[in-house]
C-alpha cells in the first residue's frame, strides 16, 4: 500500500506541477466555496430575519391561554434555559372625567417584550422615540387615539375598573400589537401588579393569557415537546416565528424558500462543473493508464493510484473551497453591513458540512463513471490511440449524477418537494434535449455538405462530436435554466413584495364612520389634502347555518379542521360586507361574480361570494344556502362565487361580500384608509377633532417596518443571485476547456490541409453560437415548466408566462457561449501547425 500512495503522491504532484489538475480543482474549490458563501450567508441573513420576525412576537414563541397559565409550566421553561414573560390582555372600558371608550387591555410583567421594541410619543400622534422602560406600578400609557376620545392629557387619570391609573406617557407602537384592523381597539398598557386592582378579570370575562419565550432553538423545541401532551387545544395554542402568517411572516418566508431554492442550484451547477472536469480529467488520462499496463501494472493498483488521485484533489478542493467561502461570505457581509442586519457573531456549522459534504460526494460520485472509463483502457492504445475506452454505455454515468444530484438536494433542503420538482425539470430538459441533439446530427449532415466554408464547417463538427456535444448542450442548457429559474424568481418575488407596499400605501385606517358622518369625513380631509380611499360598509353578524344545517364553532381561515362531528363554523361574529364591484386583489376562481350577472335567485335568498379557503375549510360550495344572523334578523344568501384573495396586501379584506338588495335594511359603519405624509402626522388631531366616535388604526410602523425587511431581503437576493451566476460561469468555462484537446487535434489537421486561420476561428464562432442558441431555448422552455410548479406549489404565487425570456435566452446563451468558446479556444487558434503537431506528440 505504501508503493501504491508513494506513486499515487508523486503522480499528484507532477501533475499539479504541470497543470493538470487545474481544471478539477478550480471545480471543486468554486463548487464548495459557492455552496459554503451561500449556505453560510443564507443562514445568518434568515437568522437575521428571523430575529426581525421575532420582534413582532415580541419573543421567539408565544402560548396562549384562555385561562391562567400553570406557574409550574412557566417554572419549568427555566429548566431548558428560557427566558419568560407575562401579559394579560382584556377588553374593558376605560374612562376620562367625561368621556369613555372600549380599550384593549395588556398588562405586562418587567420582562416585557423580550424582543422588539416599544416606540412612545412626545404627544399624541407626535414624534416617536424608543424606550426600554415600562409605565411605573400605578401609572399607564394610552394609544394616541385615547387622548382624543377620552378627553385626556398627560397626567391626567384615568379609570379601568375599580382602579384609578395617570396617565404617563403617549404609547405609540408595541411588539405585537398585529396587523388585523378589525376587531382593534386602543391600547392601554398598565403593569401586572396594578391588574388585580382593576377587578376587570372575573367570572364573565374574556381574558387572555400570554407567555413570551426566548431562547436556543432547540430548548424551544424541546421544551414545547414536554409542554404539548398537557396542552388543551380548546384553550391553549402555540405560535412560533414560522407559523407567523403577517405579511412580514409571509415575506420572510418566502425569502428564506428562496435562498433554498438558490442554494440548491448552486449544488446543481457545482455537480455539474465537477463532473465535466471529471471527465477531462479521465480523457487526458487515457495514454498514461495504457503505458502503466503495457509495464505490467496490475488493474488493482491502478486503480488505487486514481482513486488516491481523487482523494488529493478532493481533499485540497475542499479546503481551499472553504476558505474561499469563508473569505466571500464575510466581504460580503462586511460590505452590506449598512443594509443588511446580519450579526456576525452567529456562526453555524451546517453550512460547513454541507460545502464538505457537496465537495465529496461530487469529486466521489460525479467521478465514478470518468474512473471506469480510465481503468477499462487497453493497452493496445499505446499502439492505436485512436482505440478508446471499452465502456461506451452511458447509462452508469446518468445513474450516479442523478442520484448525487438529487442526493444532495435532499440532504440540503430537507424539503422533497423542492427538489423532486427541480430534479423532474432537469429529467425532462435532458431528455428534451437528447432528442433536440438527435436533430442537429440530422441537420448537420445536411448542412455541413458541400463547399467547406465556417458555416459547412461548423455543422459538420457539430455532427463528428454528436456525443460529445450532447454532453455540452445538455451542460449548457442547465446551466442556462438554473440561472434563469434563480433571476425571474427573484424578479417576480420582489416585484410581488414590493407590489404590496407601493409608494402611497395607506398607512391610516378609519374604522367606525357612520352614515351620516361619511360625506361630511370625506370632504374635511379633501379640504385638509387627504385623499380617502374607497369606504367599505360592514355590519357584525353571525354565520350559523348550510343549507339549514346548523354548524359548530371554534375555525377561522387559519385554523386546523376540527375532529368534531358535524360542519364547522366561525365561532365568532364576521366583518360582513357587501358590493357589486369586485374588490383589487380579489379573482374569482369558481362561479360568477354577482355584479356581473343577473343571477337567478330563490325567493328571499341573495348571492354571496366567499373567500376560497375558508369556504375549503367550512366545505362550503357553489349553491349552497347560507344563513347569517344580523340582530335579531335573519339573511339568506346563495354561494354565487369564490373568490382567492391577496391577505398580504395592506387593504381590508373580507370572507363574506353579499349583494347589496340583502343589506338596504341594515345601517352600517364604514371603514376607509388613507395615506399621509410622516412629516404630517401630527396633523391627524385635527383631522378626526370632528369625528371623535370615529376609530383610528395606525398601520404606518408597521409598514414601514415590513418596506425595511422587503429591502434587506432584495439587496441580500442580488447578492445570491451573484453568486449562482458565478457558479454557473464556472460550469461554463470548464465545459469548454473540456474540448480542447479533441480540438486541438482537428486544428492540426485542418491547418496542414491548408485551412486558413479566419475559416477555423469562424467555423469554432459559430460552432458555439449554434450550440448556444439551442441551449437557451430548451433553456427557456425547461425554466417555465419549473417556474410554474415552484410559483404555484412552492412561493404560493400566481403563475405567468416570461415569452420575453424565449428571445432574451437563445440570445444570451449564443452570445455567453459564443464568447466563452472564443476566449477559451483563442490560444489554440493562435498557434501555427508545427507547435500544434508537436503537442500532439
Amino acid at each position: 500500500m505504501s508503493t501504491v500512495f508513494s506513486l499515487a503522491w508523486r503522480l499528484f504532484r507532477h501533475e499539479a506541477r504541470r497543470g493538470e489538475l487545474t481544471i478539477i480543482l478550480l471545480a471543486i474549490v468554486l463548487s464548495v466555496g459557492a455552496v459554503l458563501s451561500l449556505s453560510l450567508f443564507s443562514e445568518r441573513l434568515q437568522g437575521a430575519l428571523q430575529e426581525r420576525s421575532a420582534s413582532f412576537l415580541a419573543a421567539d414563541s408565544q402560548f396562549r391561554s384562555g385561562n391562567p397559565v400553570d406557574e409550574s409550566w412557566i417554572n419549568e421553561a427555566q429548566n431548558y434555559n428560557l427566558q419568560t414573560a407575562q401579559r394579560v390582555s382584556t377588553r374593558s372600558m376605560a374612562f376620562g372625567e367625561e368621556q369613555m371608550s372600549l380599550v384593549d387591555l395588556r398588562a405586562v410583567d418587567a420582562s416585557y417584550p423580550l424582543k422588539g421594541e416599544i416606540t412612545i410619543a412626545d404627544a399624541p400622534f407626535g414624534n416617536e422615540s424608543v424606550t426600554d422602560t415600562l409605565p411605573a406600578p400605578g401609572e399607564a400609557w394610552l394609544d394616541s387615539r385615547l387622548f382624543q376620545t377620552l378627553n385626556v392629557e398627560v397626567g391626567d387619570p384615568v379609570y379601568i375598573g375599580d382602579a384609578t391609573l395617570t396617565i404617563a406617557g403617549v404609547l405609540s407602537e408595541i411588539p405585537d400589537a398585529g396587523f388585523s384592523i378589525f376587531n382593534t381597539d386602543p391600547i392601554v398598557l398598565m403593569r401586572m401588579e396594578d391588574l388585580a386592582s382593576t377587578n376587570v378579570t372575573g367570572p364573565g370575562s374574556r381574558v387572555s393569557y400570554v407567555s413570551y419565550f426566548t431562547g436556543e432553538e432547540s430548548d424551544l423545541a424541546a421544551y414545547y415537546d414536554w409542554l404539548r401532551p398537557q396542552m388543551d387545544d380548546e384553550i391553549h395554542s402555540w405560535r412560533a416565528i414560522s407559523d407567523d402568517d403577517s405579511p412580514v411572516g409571509r415575506s420572510v418566508a418566502s425569502a428564506e424558500r428562496y435562498f433554498l431554492l438558490a442554494s440548491l442550484l448552486a449544488i446543481i451547477l457545482a455537480a455539474v462543473s465537477i463532473a465535466v472536469a471529471a471527465q477531462r480529467y479521465s480523457q487526458r488520462h487515457f495514454d498514461p493508464v495504457a503505458i502503466m499496463k503495457t509495464l505490467g501494472a496490475s488493474g488493482p493498483m491502478i486503480r488505487k493510484i486514481y482513486v488516491l488521485q481523487i482523494l488529493f484533489i478532493a481533499i485540497l478542493g475542499i479546503v481551499l473551497g472553504i476558505i474561499m467561502g469563508l473569505v466571500i461570505q464575510q466581504v460580503v457581509v462586511w460590505a452590506l453591513a449598512d443594509q443588511v442586519d446580519v450579526t456576525l457573531s452567529v456562526w453555524h456549522w451546517r453550512p460547513v458540512i454541507i460545502a464538505v459534504f457537496t465537495g465529496a460526494i461530487c469529486a466521489l460520485l460525479f467521478s465514478l463513471y470518468p474512473l471506469l472509463r480510465l481503468f477499462s483502457v487497453p493497452p493496445l492504445r499505446v499502439l492505436r490511440r485512436d482505440i478508446d475506452s471499452n465502456m461506451s454505455s452511458r447509462t452508469l454515468q446518468f445513474g450516479a449524477a442523478g442520484s448525487a444530484i438529487f442526493l444532495l438536494m435532499w440532504a440540503y433542503s430537507q424539503d422533497i418537494e423542492i427538489s423532486a420538482i427541480l430534479f423532474a425539470s432537469g429529467i425532462a430538459l435532458v431528455a428534451g434535449l437528447l432528442v433536440m441533439t438527435y436533430g442537429l446530427i440530422l441537420l448537420g449532415r445536411k448542412l455541413g455538405s458541400g463547399s467547406m466554408g465556417a458555416w459547412q464547417l461548423a455543422w459538420a463538427r457539430i455532427r463528428r462530436r454528436a456525443m460529445d456535444n450532447s454532453v455540452q448542450l445538455i451542460s449548457f442548457s442547465v446551466t442556462i435554466m438554473l440561472l434563469l429559474v434563480v433571476l425571474v424568481m427573484r424578479n417576480d418575488m420582489v416585484a410581488q413584495w414590493r407590489a404590496q407596499l407601493p409608494e402611497g400605501t395607506p398607512n391610516y385606517f378609519l374604522i367606525n364612520i357612520t352614515q351620516a358622518q361619511k360625506d361630511a369625513l370625506s370632504s374635511h380631509f379633501e379640504d385638509n389634502n387627504v385623499e380617502v380611499d374607497e369606504f367599505y360598509p360592514v355590519v357584525r353578524g353571525r354565520f350559523v347555518a348550510v343549507n339549514e344545517e346548523r354548524v359548530n364553532t371554534e375555525v377561522t381561515k387559519e385554523d386546523e379542521e376540527s375532529p368534531r362531528e358535524g360542519r364547522d363554523g366561525l365561532g365568532r361574529e364576521a366583518n360582513l360586507t357587501w358590493s357589486n364591484t369586485l374588490q383589487n386583489e380579489n379573482r374569482i376562481v369558481a362561479g360568477q361574480w354577482h355584479g356581473n350577472a343577473d343571477i337567478s335567485m330563490p325567493a328571499g335568498v341573495f348571492p354571496v361570494s366567499v373567500e376560497s379557503e375558508v369556504a375549503d375549510r367550512l366545505e362550503i360550495e357553489l349553491g349552497d344556502i347560507l344563513t347569517f344572523n344580523i340582530g335579531s334578523e335573519v339573511v339568506n344568501t346563495q354561494v354565487t362565487s369564490l373568490r382567492e384573495v391577496n391577505w398580504q396586501t395592506m387593504q381590508p379584506n373580507f370572507f363574506f361580500v353579499i349583494d347589496p338588495a340583502a343589506m338596504q335594511e341594515f345601517m352600517p359603519t364604514y371603514i376607509t384608509s388613507f395615506y399621509l405624509d410622516t412629516e404630517r402626522k401630527a396633523e391627524l388631531t385635527m383631522l378626526l377633532q370632528p369625528f371623535s366616535s370615529v376609530t383610528l388604526f395606525d398601520v404606518d410602523a408597521r409598514i414601514n417596518q415590513l418596506r425595511d425587511i422587503v429591502d434587506q431581503v432584495s439587496l441580500a437576493v442580488e447578492f445570491i443571485l451573484i453568486l449562482v451566476l458565478a457558479a454557473g460561469s464556472l460550469v461554463l468555462i470548464a465545459q469548454v476547456q473540456a474540448s480542447m484537446d479533441e480540438r486541438q487535434e482537428e486544428l492540426a489537421i485542418l491547418r496542414t490541409l491548408g485551412a486558413k486561420g479566419s475559416l477555423i476561428r469562424m467555423s469554432v464562432v459559430l460552432e458555439f453560437l449554434i450550440i448556444g442558441v439551442v441551449a437557451g431555448f430548451m433553456a427557456a422552455l425547461a425554466n417555465e415548466l419549473s417556474l410554474l410548479m415552484l410559483q404555484t406549489q412552492v412561493f404560493q404565487m400566481e403563475a405567468s408566462l416570461h415569452l420575453e425570456y424565449w428571445l432574451i435566452a437563445p440570445l444570451v446563451g449564443a452570445a455567453v457561449v459564443g464568447l466563452l468558446g472564443a476566449i477559451g479556444c483563442w490560444r489554440l487558434l493562435s498557434l501555427n501547425t508545427t507547435t500544434l503537431l508537436r503537442k500532439m506528440v
